[in-house]
């Protein structure tokens, strides 16, 4: 059986990294997404991408809409690695924080936690107020929640946004256990660079 990894993408800024996301995971023959995009996530892709909803359906194993809130993802017995959650808005963190589970998306992280599965979070926002401080750090408290906001990476020196896309993308699967090709790590300076 394959290792499933429940990808959710909220409204928040950041659809072209769900897109590479889901791309990386697709390479991974062992690997498979179950994919959850809420509304706010399918205008985003509009308005930041050439994409359509069946492109990107298409990149997925399965799909599922937000109102199916019986689905499989709902339940613990369906078998997974965890869930990714990119975007993930702060109000997807807040209802994630709050246990407010009224979505396949938010009950499928919830899901995510009684289980103790891992649950990594894109938080997309800037600048960052008290309460969105406040549920990533209690969030971050959890056994299996990292909090991986999509931040630039200046030591692979990249020539395009595709590049540093590529390179989010590859931190938020790592957890999974998923080693994305052309991820360059860092490998620390030398002596010579000083």
């Amino acid at each position: 059986m394959k290792k499933r990894i429940i990808v959710g993408a909220s409204g928040a800024s950041g659809l072209p990294l769900l897109i590479q996301c889901l791309k990386l995971i697709k390479e991974h023959a062992e690997y498979a997404s179950c994919l959850i995009m809420s509304d706010g996530a399918k205008l985003t892709l509009q308005h930041e991408t050439k994409w359509t909803m069946e492109e990107v359906y298409a990149l997925a194993d399965e799909t599922f809409e937000l109102t199916e809130i019986g689905a499989k993802p709902a339940s613990g017995s369906f078998k997974t690695e965890g869930m990714l959650v990119v975007p993930c808005s702060m109000k997807t963190l807040a209802g994630i924080h709050s246990g407010y589970a009224d979505n396949l998306l938010l009950r499928a992280a919830d899901v995510t936690l009684k289980e103790g599965r891992i649950l990594v979070l894109a938080a997309r926002e800037t600048p960052l107020n008290s309460i969105h401080l406040r549920n990533m750090y209690e969030l971050s408290m959890l056994n299996g929640v990292r909090i991986i906001p999509p931040m630039l990476t200046y030591y692979i020196k990249p020539e395009s946004v595709e590049e540093m896309t590529y390179h989010s993308a590859a931190k938020l699967l790592e957890p999974f256990g998923i080693e994305a090709p052309d991820y360059r790590r860092w490998e620390g300076l030398s002596p010579s660079s000083f």
